[in-house]
């Protein structure tokens, strides 16, 4: 080019190669988007709301159907974006279903999975915070600036997997899921039903009396290190060709598959924890996928309401199957595991009763979960627990959302400037997800985090924090072990 010549840039539309490559996507965006948004905020509520029942139509029952809409609102947002959100996404399908449609439900029925132990103006009031803190995760969100790619100056080296630590992790992982399987007797056990493994899990005398550390250690080392190492695998063959062309990495990608078929199945697990491994495994393989995305975030609503409120069926045994009477198209979301927003007024209860608040505590509890109560003798139990036997419920095994472990820790102020932090964080890790997923060559930790992270808030956001910290501890180690800041080690694994 001659000197003084101007230089043209053309626009980003100029290209017709570019505008055809971008418009199939866009149009099914602009097809789906007015079903889809009149769908989660206008049909499902109102079919919700419409439907016969015993329940009030009050305060409570108004806030939860603002709520609703609020959260299906966003949920739309999220599938409809031209980003991918794994975090704010996976975050809005929770409170969509667990503290929205659900709740709406138990509202109009006139029922709940739990009794609620204060007055409607309890139930009101934990509908009004849940929808505040969910006000302030999106202000949080709202602060990240979208698409904005890291500049030269916050840009960051991503950390890497090499191989030799890839190796070290899929050691780890058949030997803590060896000795899972040897403690608790067998292959057996782990195609027989939960019941049956949680009483295998109390035989084998890894839990002292009153403690569950554990437990927790036991089922973190059995099941975490399987999942990874398969996430890691599958990364390693997708993103390299010269592994495809060789049979090692395919001889342990299908040992890991029949390792995670054993300790990971839906059987002998929780659903929730199944359900971490979908999605973990789905956005692994698809992590520039829109439509995977989209499909992920849409299908999970309709398998909420059609499929996991009767996923348990092998939770129990023959002689100990229950069995439910449905009297309305509703109670699956009324009879089920839907006791969030529940236990949320009965811990607001619970508190004003004269128990007050624990001032991190709890969250103590939750960090320290591997201490073990002859140790620590005045260990804090899990929130679910400790709210339902004050009730004198017959059963304790109940849920602890985020937002009532926030809030009895440190009191409404501390709950919405916790979920202003976690949107934030949340935006700022799905921005830096978003660019690291383009880029080309082995997968970074990152890549892999973020889909265990996005998969695994289903049990953080339900609760208790106590239950969850265990598998958190051992992802936790096993990422810091396979992760190197180190290029000439990195690249080993191309």
């Amino acid at each position: 080019m001659a000197a003084g010549t101007p230089t043209v840039v053309s626009p980003p539309h100029a290209n017709p190669t570019a505008v055809l490559r971008s418009s199939p996507r866009g149009a099914l965006r602009r097809v789906l988007a007015l079903p889809l948004v009149l769908s989660l905020t206008v049909l499902m509520p109102a079919f919700v709301a419409l439907q016969p029942g015993a329940g009030l139509r009050d305060q409570a029952f108004w806030l939860q159907l603002v709520l609703t809409v609020y959260a299906g609102t966003r949920l739309s947002a999220m599938i409809l974006g031209r980003h991918r959100k794994l975090l704010q996404g996976t975050f809005w399908l929770f409170v969509y279903m667990a503290m929205g449609i659900a709740p709406l439900a138990q509202d109009v029925v006139g029922k709940t999975p739990v009794p609620v132990a204060g007055s409607r103006s309890d139930l009101a009031l934990a509908v009004a915070l849940v929808l505040v803190a969910c006000a302030a995760f999106d202000v949080g969100a709202l602060l990240v600036r979208p698409g904005a790619r890291p500049t030269a100056r916050t840009a960051f080296r991503p950390a890497m997997v090499s191989r030799r630590r890839l190796a070290v992790l899929v050691a780890v992982a058949f030997t803590g899921s060896g000795l899972f399987i040897l403690k608790l007797g067998g292959l057996a056990v782990f195609f027989a039903s939960r019941m049956e493994i949680t009483e295998s899990i109390e035989n084998s005398g890894v839990s002292s009396a009153g403690s569950q550390a554990g437990t927790a250690i036991l089922r973190g080392f059995g099941t975490v290190p399987a999942l990874l190492a398969l996430m890691v695998a599958t990364r390693w063959l997708i993103t390299s060709p010269r592994a495809r062309s060789r049979p090692l990495p395919w001889i342990t990608l299908v040992a890991l598959v029949g390792l995670n078929a054993i300790v990971n199945n839906p059987i002998s697990n929780p659903r929730y924890w199944f359900l971490t491994v979908l999605l973990a495994l789905l956005f692994t393989v698809f992590p520039q996928s829109p439509t995977m995305y989209r499909a992920a975030l849409s299908l999970g609503v309709a398998a909420a309401v059609l499929i996991f409120p009767f996923a348990d069926k092998f939770r129990y045994d023959a002689a100990n199957t229950r069995t439910t009477e449905t009297t309305s198209v509703l109670d699956p979301l009324v009879l089920k595991d839907y006791d969030q927003m529940t236990m949320f007024a009965n811990t607001l209860t619970y508190a004003d009763a004269g128990n007050g608040h624990t001032y991190g505590r709890q969250l103590a509890g939750s960090v320290l979960f591997f201490v073990p109560r002859s140790v620590w003798t005045e260990k804090p139990k899990d929130t679910g627990v400790l709210v339902s036997e004050w009730m004198a419920a017959t059963n304790t095994n109940r849920s602890s959302p985020l937002w009532t472990e926030l809030w009895l820790d440190f009191g409404p102020l501390g709950m919405v400037a916790g979920f202003g932090l976690i949107g934030w964080a949340s935006a700022r890790v799905d921005r830096r997800y978003a660019h690291a997923v383009t880029r080309p060559g082995p997968a970074s930790i990152l890549t892999l985090a973020v889909p265990l992270v996005a998969g695994y808030s289903f049990i953080l956001l339900r609760g208790p924090l106590l239950q969850a910290s265990g598998r958190v501890a051992v992802g936790m180690m096993c990422l810091a072990l396979i992760t190197t800041l180190r290029p000439e080690r990195w690249r080993q694994l191309r």
